[in-house]
């Protein structure tokens, strides 16, 4: 840990289901140098308890209702750049992944994990690094030959974080209206990135969508 970062460092957890708070901060409880000292309910919170709270690393739930973790990380790395982010997820997909390190998330680690790597990743995160564990290397290394074995590019991704984030509320119901509000861009907007996001999906209607977001790990089951 760095000599910027007090001990214990100041953690925000923001998660939509309290359960799930409640149970990083019970992992982290016990550790001298990690102290919860802040919470959120949902992605607009998480952004507004990040930068007016005084904390050193936030962890982010990366499907959260208001605004997603991708937006949220967004959002905090363009307000509050030092503050190092942590993503929880339920899935590996690897969209999901690349999309979190692009928007700034200094680690990425799956819930179903968490008990094990949660506390590695929060100390690498605050030393200034990037944390990756293992199993989702392996994972994205097998997924990267499969890739290229079938002749795909595999830097290329199919759709732009903002397209990510309309598919998403797509699938969610919302609709274009709502849609609009919540990204705050007008319903015309809305139109015309759906219309591009099923063209280039090869797609035509949002229950195509919808199991399109849950494969990619942009909703989750």
């Amino acid at each position: 840990m760095t000599n910027s970062v007090r001990v214990p460092a100041r953690i925000l957890v923001a998660d939509d289901f309290a359960i799930v708070r409640e149970g990083v901060k019970a992992l982290l409880e016990h550790q001298p140098d990690l102290e919860v000292t802040a919470e959120a309910g949902d992605g607009r919170d998480a952004v507004h308890k990040a930068v007016t709270t005084d904390v050193d690393l936030a962890i982010l739930d990366i499907a959260m209702p208001k605004l997603t973790g991708l937006q949220a990380v967004r959002e905090i790395a363009r307000r509050r750049p030092d503050l190092p982010i942590v993503l929880l997820s339920m899935h590996a997909g690897e969209q999901y992944f690349f999309d979190a390190l692009q928007a700034g998330a200094a680690g990425y680690v799956l819930k179903r994990d968490a008990d094990r790597v949660l506390i590695d990743a929060c100390r690498t995160a605050l030393r200034g690094e990037s944390f990756i564990y293992p199993q989702a290397l392996g994972t994205l290394m097998r997924r990267y030959i499969e890739r290229v074995e079938r002749g795909e590019e595999p830097g290329r991704q199919l759709l732009t974080p903002r397209e990510s984030e309309v598919v998403k509320l797509i699938a969610e119901s919302h609709s274009s209206r709502e849609i609009a509000e919540l990204l705050t861009i007008s319903v015309k907007t809305v139109e015309r990135h759906r219309a591009n996001i099923l063209e280039r999906l090869g797609m035509r209607d949002r229950v195509e969508l919808t199991r399109y977001a849950i494969r990619a790990g942009i909703i989750e089951p």
